[in-house]
């Protein structure tokens, strides 16, 4: 007797399929090379489109628009920290101390979005971090503050430690303050050691 085949749940992500997706990952892969050799600004989707050797419009029908295509890097980019932080080796993945892997987390965090600030401006609306990638990073602190045993509310603390770790933070301190990235990585380790401390 044949099983039956269940219908999707309302709510569930539609799995996409094999050839869609292979097509998904060509396309950003051609958009990341073009952002290595000429950067963020030329790159146009008629450009992705050339490198990909596929139509522009196929390129519109992945990402809807230049801002969707920053965005999606931003989130395969996202992905694969989230990989080194869960799984990676220490301090950033398992295996470190408590409070190394939390240093390990922001100066890592701080230089992911310094590497991709210009990819941040280009995807606009689209660089909004979505509520998990929010939550994970959220998380992972409460986790590490847990570890440490530290006191208080844990949940208030980690939105502190991650505030400075924000995009529009580290834009206003690098290039309207001329803060240099070492201060900064010191500043915050600083900050979490007060945390931990108190």
């Amino acid at each position: 007797m044949e099983t039956p085949r269940l219908l999707p749940m309302a709510d569930s992500v539609p799995v996409e399929r094999s050839d869609a997706a292979r097509n998904r990952e060509i396309l950003m892969e051609a958009a990341a090379r073009l952002i290595e050799r000429c950067g963020v600004d030329s790159v146009t989707m008629d450009a992705v489109a050339e490198e990909a050797g596929v139509g522009k419009g196929t390129v519109f029908r992945r990402f809807d628009s230049r801002a969707g295509l920053m965005g999606a890097l931003l989130n395969h980019s996202e992905s694969a920290w989230q990989a080194s932080v869960l799984s990676g080796p220490p301090p950033l993945g398992p295996g470190a101390p408590p409070l190394e892997r939390l240093l390990a987390f922001g100066q890592s965090r701080i230089e992911l979005h310094l590497r991709h600030s210009d990819l941040i401006r280009a995807a606009g609306a689209a660089a909004t971090r979505n509520y998990a990638a929010y939550s994970f990073t959220a998380m992972h602190v409460r986790y590490l503050l847990d570890q440490l045993d530290v006191r208080g509310d844990i949940a208030l603390l980690a939105t502190a430690i991650l505030a400075p770790l924000e995009m529009v933070i580290l834009d206003q301190l690098v290039l309207k303050e001329h803060v240099s990235i070492e201060r900064i990585h010191a500043a915050w380790a600083d900050l979490v050691r007060r945390v931990v401390a108190g």
